[in-house]
């Protein structure tokens, strides 16, 4: 392929990305939604606002101790990234968590939806057990005591025989209540790629079992000491194996969970050896559901099915994926924060934004004339993958956010000016037009390559302080500086030289002697 034709099919690539972008940009842009075969995509392109500019939730959430106990710091810390962990699970977009003092944490949600949900997900410990409950049919919503967590120092196990021969040849059975609008545990032989983080014990917590008998039916729930078989230590430890599921062809959201190589035998012996007594499915001492076993479940793959709202069923999975909370968290106050400082700071940013964005077009116009016009298409261009890039990361957008790209967007302009003065010198010098191209991208790129490295190494500094040291301000300012420093190199390197190279290959050499429209 000869040098032209290989500028040609660049500049074809940078047109057809060019297009791309603006789709991606255009704001009544319906997203993507393909479905071809196994092929299922539907994923919605827009621009993702910070809690400073759509509004939100703030929530102070503080360690509930007794006053005058200290509270350990790494445990806060550890409560601090479950809380971050089961907020982005929620879908909540570039969420605020950091630590207040030696017992706070506080957290904001930019555009939440449902706050009662949000909170009551951030801040349950998300224990879960699977309990015990013989011939009783524990309500959903019943608080009960179980044997995880008492005072004794047995090893958690199940008190049954081993599973028979016969009772593990099923590879798909099913676990359903004895009322069918109650929820369900369905077994299910579909190994997925995905994984759960695993679930942790409150401190001071000890597995243990109780060998006493299964409790009778007619004894109060808040009477009796449940035996747990299992917890949530024994689910898989990758985090997406507790997920919401709509696989087995219903509207109706299910929790799928799987269990790890030491719960899976429990969980098949259990089933196996108490057929047609319930199973309750617990979180936080809180009977969810309780389904009755019709048949063994040898596989290890389960799911928990009632009625489910879908937002319901995500806040559970989330709760049981991030595990449960070194410490009790209460929640200290809550504060609704409007977007209307957000909106008004938009509109000036965008005026403020758009009227430094026609000043360095017009000055690279009327400097460097025909090189500054076509330095001005790349750096729409550059405007252009910038906010596509916003859009499909997402990058959620902050007043520091905003600023940032702002910021490097001005900076844009620098490597074209440095290759432009080089190709100025020389053609002053005597060279051709070519060699005075050639030369002015390859000997400005060293200064070119420094100072973008210089950048992005100050916007990691900027990145990191932000995550670990509570100036969480900075982080989407260091975000953007960095999406537009990386694709800056892009357009004044690849984009600007294949525009400069076709207007060469059009005109020729008789540009070199119009040196007003070079702007020599």
């Amino acid at each position: 392929m000869s040098m032209r034709e290989r500028n040609f099919s660049i500049l074809i690539g940078i047109v057809i990305l060019s297009l791309l972008a603006g789709w991606i940009d255009w704001p009544a842009n319906p997203g993507i939604h393909l479905h071809l075969g196994p092929i299922n995509i539907d994923r919605e392109i827009k621009v993702h606002q910070g809690l400073d500019l759509q509004g939100g939730l703030q929530v102070l959430l503080q360690a509930d101790v007794p006053e005058g106990e200290t509270v350990d710091t790494e445990a806060l810390r550890t409560a601090k990234v479950i809380v971050e962990n089961r907020v982005n699970g929620l879908g909540v977009t570039e969420p605020l968590v950091q630590l207040q003092g030696d017992r706070r944490i506080i957290v904001e949600l930019p555009g939440i939806k449902d706050p009662k949900l949000a909170i009551s997900t951030i801040r349950e410990t998300g224990l879960l057990e699977f309990v015990d409950a013989g011939y009783t049919y524990l309500e959903p919503g019943t608080v009960i005591k179980t044997t995880y967590g008492s005072t004794s120092s047995e090893e958690l196990t199940t008190p049954t025989p081993p599973v028979t021969e016969e009772s593990t040849v099923q590879a798909t059975t099913t676990v359903t209540p004895s009322m069918t609008e109650e929820p369900t545990v369905q077994a299910t032989a579909t190994a997925e790629a995905t994984s759960v983080v695993e679930t942790t014990p409150l401190p001071g917590e000890t597995p243990a079992v109780e060998t006493s008998p299964t409790p009778s039916p007619t004894l109060s729930p808040t009477e009796t000491v449940y035996t747990t078989i299992l917890t949530g230590k024994h689910l898989k430890p990758e985090g997406t194996k507790v997920r919401v599921d709509f696989s087995q062809g219903t509207a109706q959201p299910m929790v799928a969970i799987e269990f790890n190589d030491e719960g899976t035998p429990i969980f098949a012996n259990f089933t196996a050896t108490h057929q047609n007594q319930y199973l309750a499915i617990v979180l936080d001492k809180k009977v969810i559901s309780c389904p009755v076993i019709e048949e063994p479940i040898p596989s290890g793959q389960a799911v928990i099915k009632g009625k489910f709202t879908e937002a319901a069923a995500k806040s559970l999975a989330v709760q049981l994926r991030y595990g449960a909370l070194p410490i009790p968290l209460r929640v200290e106050t809550t504060r609704t924060v409007g977007p209307t400082l957000g909106q008004e700071s938009v509109r000036k940013s965008i005026i403020a934004g758009g009227i430094g964005l026609l000043t360095v077009l017009l000055f690279m116009l009327i400097y460097y004339r025909l090189p500054g016009f076509l330095a001005d298409l790349a750096l729409i261009i550059y405007a252009l993958l910038n906010l596509a890039v916003f859009k499909l990361m997402p990058v959620t957008l902050t007043l520091p956010g905003i600023t940032g790209f702002l910021l490097s967007t001005g900076m844009a302009v620098d490597a074209n000016i440095l290759i432009f003065e080089r190709m100025k010198e020389e053609l002053r010098a005597g060279r051709t037009l070519a060699a005075a191209i050639g030369a002015g991208f390859d000997r400005a790129w060293n200064a070119i390559r420094d100072s973008q490295i210089s950048t992005l190494i100050v916007c990691t500094i900027l990145y990191f302080f932000g995550s670990n040291f509570g100036a969480s301000i900075v982080k989407g300012f260091a975000v953007t500086l960095a999406i537009g420093t990386v694709i800056n190199v892009f357009t004044a390197i690849t984009v600007t030289r294949t525009f400069i190279l076709f207007v060469f290959e059009l005109a020729g050499e008789t540009l070199r002697d119009k040196k007003w429209l070079l702007g020599v």
